[in-house]
């Protein structure tokens, strides 16, 4: 799907991680609760599951029968194989992620990281931009993603992030990606500030992403150099604040939502000047600007 609808600079990236039409889907509703958005051309191909689900006349929902989080859990991983099976999901990931109407929330039932954008569940993930401070002003650490990455092969990245597995909190999973893609010691990772988390909805072939972003800040030493041990990131850069900003306003050089989490960066920084940014109550209000502000 195209995003941007023709905007330029900082704008058009919470426009094209907002370009899903919704139009185009139907609700997945558990209990009475809607939890994903199937698109409307899968919704025979789901009718041949009469174990899971039940197509109704406003949408599709796991049958009654499957009474609690077990049941379900285990309904969905049934569909799952038999979707890698006929090439609908390319492959598994092996990482269960949480399916719940609002985060905190008990989760309804347990899928498989790859099943998000097929039935449009939310996902969720941490997003860390590490900076440091010089006498000319904030830098960031930014990251390059590997050639080999299945999503955005070589764009550039936040200092870390990573999906939101059910199985960790919020800060041991931020602990583990900071060991994971930066080899940040978790004494420093502790440090970390939460600033807020951002949602959107994305589309692509595969589906929707209607996803979550915990954001963090984290100041880090001046002699600290990250070092990836995971494979996923091929090189660090501390780059300048006003260097980032100039390829997050002027290119598509970054993964899609990491621009969100550097916007919202430079905003709470006070590094856009409203007087000079026509977009910035937009930006404020796209993001929804709940973060904690800092002051420089």
């Amino acid at each position: 799907m195209d995003g941007g609808f023709g905007s330029s600079g900082y704008r058009r990236h919470i426009e094209t991680c907002n370009n899903a039409e919704i139009g185009r889907y139907l609700p997945l509703v558990v209990g009475h609760e809607r939890l994903g958005w199937i698109r409307r051309d899968r919704l025979d191909r789901l009718r041949e599951f009469s174990e899971a689900f039940e197509v109704f006349g406003h949408g599709i929902r796991m049958t009654g029968a499957l009474f609690d989080v077990d049941d379900r859990t285990a309904a969905i991983a049934a569909v799952a194989d038999s979707l890698v099976a006929s090439g609908d999901i390319e492959t598994l990931r092996d990482e269960l992620y949480p399916a719940c109407p609002i985060w905190g929330a008990s989760p309804r039932f347990l899928f498989d990281r790859s099943l998000a954008p097929y039935f449009g569940l939310r996902a969720y993930g941490v997003h860390l931009n590490g900076y440091v401070r010089k006498d000319d002003g904030l830098h960031l650490w930014i990251g390059r993603r590997a050639a080999d990455k299945a999503v955005a092969p070589n764009k550039l990245d936040n200092t870390v992030a990573g999906g939101q597995p059910a199985s960790l909190s919020l800060k041991d999973n931020l602990i583990k990606e900071c060991a994971e893609e930066a080899n940040i010691p978790a004494e420093m990772a502790q440090k970390a500030i939460p600033v807020g988390c951002m949602t959107y909805q994305y589309e692509t072939e595969k589906g929707i992403k209607p996803d979550c972003m915990f954001c963090y800040d984290l100041e880090m030493p001046a002699d600290f150099v990250p070092e990836n041990t995971d494979g996923e990131i091929s090189e660090f850069m501390l780059m300048p604040a006003k260097e980032v900003m100039a390829i997050v306003r002027d290119t598509d050089e970054f993964k899609f939502n990491c621009s969100l989490s550097l916007v919202s960066f430079f905003i709470r920084h006070g590094l856009i000047d409203p007087d000079s940014e026509p977009d910035y109550a937009y930006l404020c209000e796209g993001l929804a600007m709940t973060q904690r502000l800092h002051a420089d």
